[in-house]
C-alpha cells in the first residue's frame, strides 16, 4: 500500500507542475500579441493535456511500467516548451525588460527543442510492457540516452547568435568554439536520428514476435501513429492548393495529439483491446471505398460533361446515381479485398460459412453440422453451439436435449442473435473474445443457418416430449399390470384357495358315501379350474416370475412352450418396465412359432450390448411372417418404440422368422 500510495503523490505532484507551467504559459500567450498561427495556441495545451491525463491513469493504475511516467515527463516538457516560448516572447518583445532571466527562456526554446522527441522515443522502446525487446537491446537503449544528452548539452553550448527575433539576446551559457563543436554536435544528430530510427525498429521487432494481447497493443499504437504522416500529408496538399486555409494541418496536428497518447494509455491498460482489428479493417475498407466512389464521381461527371457541355445538371445526377448504385457492391468487393489481405482468417471463415451455405441451400448439407461449420471457420475445435428455447427458458443441442452452458476458465460465451430474437449462445475458445470482429462476422454469416437449426432443435425437442409422454404412458401401462398381478396373486387367488381348503375340510367330515360328498368334490374341482384360469390370466397380466429377473420369466415361459425352446439369458437386472416389454415380445413371438409357423425348434437369447437390453427370438418355421397382419408383433412395436427401442422381424418365406427388439437402458 506504501509504494501504490507514493506513486499517487509522486504522479499527482508532476501533474500540479505541469498545471501550473501550462496556466503561466497560457496567461503569458494571452497578454502577448503572437505572430504564430491561432490554432496553435488550441493544439500545444491540448497535447499537454492528453500527455498528462494519460500518464496519470497508467502511473496510477500501472506504477511498475514506466510508460505513464514518461508520458507525465512528456506532457511537464511540452509545458516548459510553451512556458518558454511564450516567457521570452512577453519578456523581450511585448513589454521588454518587465521579465527576469528571459535569455534563459530563449535558450530553452530555441535549444530545448529534441525534449519533445525524448519521451515518446523511450517509450517506443519500451512499449507495451515497460521492458526492452531484449537484453540484447540495452546497449541500443544507453546510445540512445547519451545520443540525446550529447546533442542536447551541444545546443546549449552551440555558438552564435539566437535565431530571429531574438538575434539580439546574449546568450547565457557560453559558447563552444566552431572547430571543437561541429564534430561531436554532427555525432549527436546522427545518433539521435539513429535512435529514432532504432525505436521504430523496435516497434517493429516486437509486432513480428508478438501474438494475441500485445500483438493488439503494438498494433493499436502503430494505427495511431500512421496518422502522423497523414497529417503531413494533409497539410502538404493544402500547401500545394494555395487556399490559404490550414483547416487540414489543425485537423491532422489534432488527431495526432489525441490519438497517440491515447492509443499508448488504451494499449497499456488494455482496455477493449479486442476493437483493434476492427478498427484498423473499418478504416482501410472506408478509405478505399470512398477513394473509389469520389473516382466514379469524377470520371462520370467529367465524361458526360465534355459530351454535353457546360451548364448541364445531368453529368452531376448521373455521376451521383453511379456513385449510389455502386456502393454496395464495390463495399462487398471492397470488404472482401482488404479482408483477404489484411484478415485472412476472416476471409477464410466467412468463405467456409459461404459455401455450407450454398450446400445447406441445395440440400446437400444438413443445419446439424452448423456447429462444426463454425468451429472449422474459426478454427476452434472446442467449439460448441447451443440453441435457446424461449418457451422451456433454457439452451438445447441438436437433439433437442437440455445442455447447461456456462463460461468456464478456459471458453467464453456468445449470445447468438437475430436482430432482437436470441437464437443461441456459442461456447467457445478465450482467444476468439480479443477477435471480435472475426467472431461476430462468422457468426452473423451463419445466422440463417442457426435459425434453421434452432426450428430443427425445437421440432426434435417436441418430439422428445411426445416419446416421453408415450413411455410413461406405457410405464403406467406396465405398473398397473405389475398392480393387478399381485393384487390376483395377493388377493382373489389367495382367498379361492383358502375356500377350496375349507370345502375339502367340509368334505372330510362328511360321509365319502353321501350325495353332500359329490356336490363338495365337484364343487372343489370347480373352484381348482377357476384358481388354474385366474393363475393364468394374472400370468398374462404380468407374470410373477418377472420379480425375479428375465431369465427366470424366459426359462419358465419357455417351459410351457409347445417347440423345444433353448433360452440363453444374461442374468442381468434391468428396469422392471424394460424387463416387462421384452418378456411380453418373447411371449408373443413363441405364440407365433406355435401358432403360424409350424417351428419346431425356438431359441431366445437376451443380452446387455452397447448399453441397450438386445432380446432375439428365431425359429426354424415356414416363415413369411409381418408385423401388420395381425399377429400381435404390430402392437409389441409401439410399445416398444413408446420406450424409445425398435423392434425388427425378419422373415423371408421357407427360413424361419427372428425377431428382435433393441430397448435402451442405462445398464
Amino acid at each position: 500500500m506504501g509504494g501504490v500510495r507514493a506513486a499517487r503523490v509522486a504522479s499527482w505532484i508532476v501533474v500540479s507542475l505541469t498545471v501550473g507551467v501550462m496556466a503561466g504559459a497560457s496567461l503569458l500567450d494571452a497578454l502577448s500579441r503572437s505572430t504564430e498561427p491561432a490554432w496553435l495556441s488550441f493544439v500545444f495545451p491540448l497535447a499537454v493535456v492528453m500527455s498528462t491525463s494519460v500518464g496519470l491513469v497508467v502511473a496510477t493504475r500501472r506504477r511498475y511500467n514506466p510508460i505513464g511516467w514518461l508520458l507525465l515527463a512528456n506532457g511537464l516538457v511540452l509545458a516548459l516548451n510553451g512556458l518558454a516560448a511564450n516567457y521570452a516572447a512577453y519578456g523581450l518583445l511585448e513589454r521588454p525588460g518587465s521579465l527576469p532571466g528571459t535569455e534563459w527562456a530563449v535558450l530553452f526554446d530555441q535549444s530545448g527543442w529534441p525534449t519533445v522527441f525524448a519521451a515518446f522515443t523511450a517509450i517506443a522502446f519500451v512499449f507495451p510492457d515497460g521492458r526492452l525487446p531484449s537484453p540484447r537491446w540495452r546497449p541500443i537503449a544507453w546510445a540512445a540516452i547519451a545520443s540525446f544528452a550529447l546533442f542536447l548539452l551541444l545546443s546549449f553550448l552551440r555558438p552564435g547568435s539566437f535565431d530571429k527575433p531574438f538575434g539580439a539576446v546574449s546568450k547565457p551559457l557560453p559558447q563552444l568554439p566552431e572547430a571543437i563543436f561541429i564534430a561531436p554536435f554532427t555525432i549527436g544528430a546522427l545518433g539521435m536520428l539513429a535512435s529514432l530510427f532504432a525505436a521504430a525498429l523496435a516497434v517493429g521487432t516486437r509486432l513480428r514476435r508478438a501474438s494475441g494481447v500485445e500483438r493488439s497493443q503494438i498494433k493499436l499504437l502503430a494505427y495511431a501513429s500512421a496518422l502522423i504522416p497523414a497529417a503531413v500529408v494533409a497539410g502538404w496538399a493544402e500547401g500545394l492548393l494555395g487556399s490559404g486555409s490550414d483547416t487540414a494541418t489543425v485537423i491532422g496536428l489534432v488527431l495526432v495529439v489525441l490519438a497517440i497518447p491515447l492509443a499508448i494509455g488504451v494499449a497499456v491498460m488494455r482496455y477493449r483491446l479486442y476493437e483493434v482489428d476492427r478498427l484498423i479493417n473499418r478504416t482501410l475498407v472506408y478509405l478505399a471505398l470512398s477513394a473509389l466512389l469520389a473516382l466514379t464521381y469524377a470520371a462520370v461527371s467529367l465524361t458526360l460533361g465534355v459530351a454535353l457541355g457546360a451548364g448541364s445538371t445531368l453529368p452531376t445526377a448521373a455521376a451521383t446515381l453511379a456513385v449510389a448504385l455502386a456502393f454496395g457492391a464495390l463495399r462487398s468487393r471492397v470488404q472482401m479485398l482488404v479482408d483477404r489481405r489484411f484478415s485472412r482468417a476472416r476471409y477464410e471463415g466467412l468463405r467456409r460459412v459461404e459455401r455450407y451455405l450454398v450446400e445447406l441451400r441445395a440440400g446437400r448439407a444438413a443445419p446439424e453440422a452448423t456447429g462444426p461449420v463454425l468451429a472449422e471457420a474459426l478454427g476452434d475445435p472446442s467449439l460448441e453451439l447451443f440453441f435457446w428455447l424461449p418457451e422451456s427458458d433454457e439452451h438445447v443441442d441438436f437433439a433437442g436435449r437440455p445442455a447447461p452452458v456456462a463460461p468456464d476458465s478456459r471458453r467464453d460465451l456468445t449470445p447468438v442473435r437475430r436482430g432482437s430474437l436470441l437464437l443461441g449462445a456459442v461456447l467457445h475458445d478465450r482467444a476468439l473474445s480479443e477477435r471480435p470482429d472475426l467472431l461476430e462476422s462468422v457468426i452473423d454469416a451463419a445466422g440463417l443457418a442457426i435459425e434453421i437449426g434452432r426450428l430443427r432443435a425445437e421440432v426434435a425437442r417436441r418430439l422428445a416430449e411426445v416419446e416421453q409422454s408415450r413411455a410413461r404412458i406405457v410405464t403406467a401401462g406396465y405398473e398397473e399390470r405389475r398392480r393387478l398381478e399381485r393384487d390376483l396373486h395377493d388377493g382373489a387367488q389367495q382367498r379361492l384357495v383358502s375356500i377350496g381348503l375349507a370345502l375339502r375340510h367340509i368334505q372330510n367330515q362328511v360321509p365319502a358315501s353321501s350325495r353332500e360328498a359329490g356336490e363338495l368334490d365337484d364343487t372343489v374341482v370347480e373352484l381348482g379350474e377357476a384358481i388354474k384360469e385366474l393363475r393364468e390370466l394374472a400370468r398374462g397380466v404380468r407374470p410373477a416370475r418377472l420379480d425375479d429377473g428375465l431369465g427366470a420369466a424366459l426359462r419358465e415361459l419357455a417351459s410351457r412352450s409347445a417347440p423345444r425352446t433353448t433360452v440363453d439369458v444374461t442374468e442381468e437386472r434391468f428396469q422392471d418396465h424394460l424387463e416387462t416389454a421384452a418378456y411380453f415380445v418373447a411371449s408373443e413371438a413363441l405364440a407365433n412359432a406355435a401358432k403360424h409357423a409350424q417351428a419346431s425348434q425356438v431359441t431366445v437369447t437376451a443380452t446387455s450390448q452397447n448399453g441397450s437390453l438386445l432380446v432375439c427370438v428365431r425359429d426354424d418355421g415356414v416363415g413369411g411372417a409381418c408385423p401388420a397382419d395381425g399377429s400381435g408383433l404390430g402392437g409389441m412395436t409401439d410399445r416398444v418404440a413408446a420406450l424409445g427401442g425398435s423392434l425388427s422381424v425378419d422373415s423371408p418365406p421357407g427360413q424361419g422368422t427372428v425377431v428382435t427388439v433393441e430397448l435402451p437402458c442405462e445398464s
